[in-house]
């Protein structure tokens, strides 16, 4: 599908801009499944790199596409607002919500699987009995982003957990390409950042360089926060 809608609805983030409810009253979310094992645990960096690109493939797959089998519940989704609620799974759990519709994206030590979205109301057992809170993981050391790769950060003057994070950097992901019009979903970079090169990255966004994803704070963080930053 074409995600036109989302540059128009949301631009760059420059500015707050009132998102309206779903036409129909339904309220829809993504659901983001995030692979965390007892041991290993997955690196932070790669979970939320592989969050980032699995929530664009899922809305740039061919089935996505005008008249393919996914168009219809990812279109209505894109067209009201794009929540995504993350939840860990590991083990046989993980292995139940493979038979789902989505794309599963791998990032080194690290697997994340974006599913269809539809009616939070409506979710099934395998993914509804998925915790969706409670697990965090240490920050990493990444190291400089690899080249070539888009990059989002993390606004260093808030904490989220790992599942926010995930849920942040998949709506930059899709943002970020329906500025670009990409067609496809790269792999992205994820980085935390010192508060002054943040405050140097909020005066791109003034000046419409770079992409911002403005939280509707429904958990965490506070209405209009934005949460991080998107280039490529």
């Amino acid at each position: 599908m074409s995600l036109s809608v989302l540059a128009d609805g949301y631009g760059t983030g420059r500015v707050a801009r009132e998102i309206p409810p779903e036409a129909d009253g339904v309220v829809r979310a993504m659901p983001v499944i995030l692979r965390i094992e007892r041991d290993p645990q997955p690196s932070r960096t790669a979970l939320l790199e592989a969050a980032a690109t699995a929530a664009l493939a899922v809305c740039l797959d061919p089935r996505a596409q005008a008249g393919g089998e996914w168009d219809e519940p990812v279109r209505t989704w894109v067209d009201g607002r794009i929540r995504k609620i993350a939840r860990r799974a590991r083990g046989s759990h993980w292995e139940a919500v493979q038979e789902l519709p989505g794309v599963t994206v791998g990032e080194g030590t690290a697997q994340a699987r974006a599913l269809l979205p539809g009616p939070v109301d409506d979710v099934p057992k395998t993914v509804s009995r998925l915790q969706i809170g409670g697990t965090d993981l240490e920050d990493d050391a990444p190291g400089p982003p690899p080249e070539g790769r888009p990059l989002i950060v993390l606004n260093p003057y808030v904490e989220m957990s790992v599942g926010k994070a995930a849920a942040q950097v998949g709506h930059a992901s899709m943002i970020l390409a329906a500025v670009r019009g990409w067609t496809s979903a790269p792999a992205f970079a994820v980085r935390d950042t010192t508060r002054a090169e943040w405050d140097a990255l909020l005066a791109e966004v003034e000046a419409g360089t770079v992409v911002a994803v403005r939280d509707a704070g429904f958990t965490e963080v506070d209405p209009g926060t934005v949460t991080c930053v998107a280039r490529g």
